[in-house]
Order: C-alpha cells, then structure tokens, then sequence
C-alpha cells in the first residue's frame, strides 16, 4: 500500500454480512409449504436437531442445545451449573453487557477482573479474584482475544470451580490446538448477524457434561418428553430421569427457520475463518508501521478467527483520540473508541444495573484509547488495503505527518 496513491473505488461497506447460502433455500421454501417452524414438531431430525449434532461435530464435543442468543446460552448455563442465589461469577471487566446481564438473569452476582492492554485478563488479578469466594468463571474471549487459558483452567480447576466460555466472538478459533468452546465445561456461542457464522439471532452452548446439557435442555423449553427428540445416550437419559418436572421453563428455543440459515454456513466457516484472519494481519502489519497506533499481538497458542480489528492509539490525549475518530469518519472508516461514548455497552461503567461498580484503572485506560473497526472475512485485500490507510491517514491528520517504518 502507499500512503501517496489516490483512492479512486468506492469505499468497502463492512456492515453487510455475506450472503446465505443457495442450500438454506430449498429447506426455507420446504419449512414454508410445511408450516413446520417448531423445533419439536416433526418427531425426529427437525432442522434445529440436526444442527446440534452438526455443530456438536464440528467442535468435538458431545452434546449441543440451540437457543435463541448466545445470552440465553449464557444464562442457561449458570441455571444448569446449580449456583446459588448471589454467587458470585468472575468475568473480565472487557465485555458487552449482555455477559453481567445473564449473570444478573440467573440471580448472580458479577466480579469485574481487570483487563490489560492486550484486551485479555491481567491473570495476577485473576488469582487475586479468585480467592474471594468465587464459584464460577465467565471468560468472554471479547473481540476473538482469547486470555491465557492454561493460567485460567489451571486455577479454576485448583479451586474446583467451574468455566463456562463466553465464545460469541470465536467461533473458529483455536488454543493450542483446541477449539475455543470446549476449554472450559460449557461453550457459548453466538448467530447474531456480525458474528462468523448469520442467523441475525441465534445462539448454542456445547459441553460433554450430560447433567448440565440434561438441564439446560429442559429449562430452554423440552417440556413433558419432547427431550427425547434431542437423541439420548445413557448418561443423558440417566440425567433427564432425574430432572424431568424438577425444573423451571424458559423457553428459549431456537426455531426451525434459523437453523436452515445457520447449517448450510457451517461448511462455509473454515473459510470465513482463514480469509477474516489474512484480512486482520494484513491490516494490523500496515497499521502497525504508525507510531500513532498499536495492533496488540495474539497469545503465542493462539490461532484466532477476527471479523473485526482492534488497535490501541498511542501518545494521543482525550483531545486528540476524539478528533481522531473524526478524522477517520471523514475518510469513510467509523472507529468506535470503547470509553468514548456514555452509553457504550463494552464499557463497564456504563452497566448501571450493577450495584457497587469497582473502579478498574488498567480497564479503563485501555477503554478510553482502544478501537474497534469491523473487518469482515468477505474484503478483499484491496479493500482492506484502503481501511488501513484511511486509518493511517486519520492519525498523521491528527498528529502529524510522521512515519515510522518496521
């Protein structure tokens, strides 16, 4: 790329999510004729059950359960885990809101654990958290930045405290070889629209517990016997015995219309993942020729799966990051700096539900000067070329004509 040469072709629009595949039509067209848009109608292999054994497949795990959002996931999860009234759940304090919220839902209490630069927990005050009474960990991998798992799982397990995986960003991503979902002993992923994998709403958790998948299965919304339809092993048929009629229903059950235009993205993610990390380095090596912007690097085991890109502003004041956002608006890329805005939901003290908000000093600094721009898997590199000199441009706008070179 040079900085020098005139862009002439219309800027790229990152919002548009990729197209659903021509396989989700003919179903979609069958499910219309039918009327058949209940999970729990046809009496085996309705859409929704044969995306969980799918995606239970693509992920390793044993068992999966389709919900209506990766929130739903999230708070199923905690119902399933048996925690408490007011136990108290560590998350980063880096995360959208709907992950205290679910906490909130389950009638937990969060704990906010400071965050660094790189975006992942400060894991000294994470052992510090941990011994306060905690009885489960939340761990949003926020953006697709995974924090050092084997640190985290080590302590959790040390205590006998469970993980559940808030993976709505990483779908694709792996960690030393394993796939981000199945570290801890529940997975949560999302289908929103800016996600890998486009239901615009949709979410599923994966875990190879059949007491906690047995649970989450019935409070989602298998009443009477309609969790037979979801396929029974032994150990599940074992747990639903024991908790048929024993627990509330939430009816957070995903439709037959989603899973038609979640199952035929599946084979379509290997590449959304491998073209969305080409589109990330390449833009974060450009980025990182500036002296006014840092692209934090990946954990060494960590192979990641972004959709978007997140960059530090370095040696900028309150002043100065704010005109930069304008700046790089002008030139067609909106940047959302996370504590900019006084009602941005990936800023903790924005989350005014919670009582008693602790001040996280390392969190915030990283809030007030850290940026998200969405970089979908579908850009060419042209296209991400013209994203990072906007980018690039924006900052010398600011700051000055100065360049640095790697």
């Amino acid at each position: 790329m040079s900085l020098d040469t005139a862009v002439t072709t219309p800027f790229p629009n990152v919002y548009d999510a990729e197209s659903i595949p021509a396989g989700a039509r003919s179903e979609i067209d069958r499910l219309l004729q039918s009327g058949d848009l209940f999970r729990y109608t046809a009496p085996a292999d309705a859409p929704v059950a044969l995306l969980e054994h799918e995606f239970a497949a693509l992920m390793g795990s044993k068992y999966a359960l389709a919900v209506s959002s990766c929130s739903a996931a999230l708070f199923l999860s905690l119902k399933a885990l048996g925690l408490q009234p007011g136990a108290r759940v560590l998350i980063p304090a880096f995360t959208f809101a709907a992950v205290p919220s679910s906490i909130v839902h389950a009638g937990c209490t969060p704990v906010l654990c400071e965050v660094g630069e790189n975006y992942r927990i400060d894991v000294d005050h994470f052992r510090d958290l941990m011994g306060q009474n905690i009885e489960a960990v939340m761990i949003s991998h926020m953006r697709g930045h995974t924090s050092d798992m084997d640190a985290i799982v080590a302590e959790a397990n040390a205590r006998g405290i469970p993980v559940i995986e808030d993976a709505a960003h990483s779908l694709g991503t792996t960690w030393d070889g394993r796939n981000i979902g199945t570290i801890g002993k529940i997975g949560c992923f999302s289908f929103q629209s800016y996600k890998m994998v486009n239901a615009g709403e949709g979410g599923i958790l994966i875990s190879d517990d059949a007491d906690v998948m047995a649970q989450a299965i019935i409070m989602s919304g298998a009443y009477e016997h309609n969790w037979r339809k979801h396929g029974v092993d032994a150990a599940l048929e074992a747990a639903f015995a024991r908790w048929q009629n024993q627990l509330p229903l939430y009816n957070l059950r995903l439709g037959n219309l989603s899973a038609a235009v979640i199952r035929p993205q599946l084979p379509e993610l290997a590449r959304r993942v491998r073209d969305g990390r080409r589109n990330h380095d390449h833009v974060a090596d450009q980025l990182n020729l500036s002296p006014w912007i840092d692209v934090p690097a990946k954990l060494e085991p960590e192979v990641r799966a972004p959709d978007s890109i997140q960059f530090n502003l370095v040696g900028m004041n309150d002043a100065e990051i704010a005109a930069y956002a304008d700046a790089a608006a002008a030139r067609g890329v909106k940047v959302q700096v996370f504590g900019a805005s006084k009602d941005n939901a990936r800023a903790f003290w924005n989350w005014q539900f919670l009582k008693d908000l602790p001040e996280l000093p390392r969190t915030r600094a990283m809030l007030m000067k850290a940026c998200d721009v969405r970089l979908p898997a579908r850009l060419s590199l042209a296209e991400c070329d013209m994203i990072a000199d906007a980018l690039v441009r924006a900052a010398q706008d600011v700051m000055g004509n100065v360049r640095a070179f790697a």
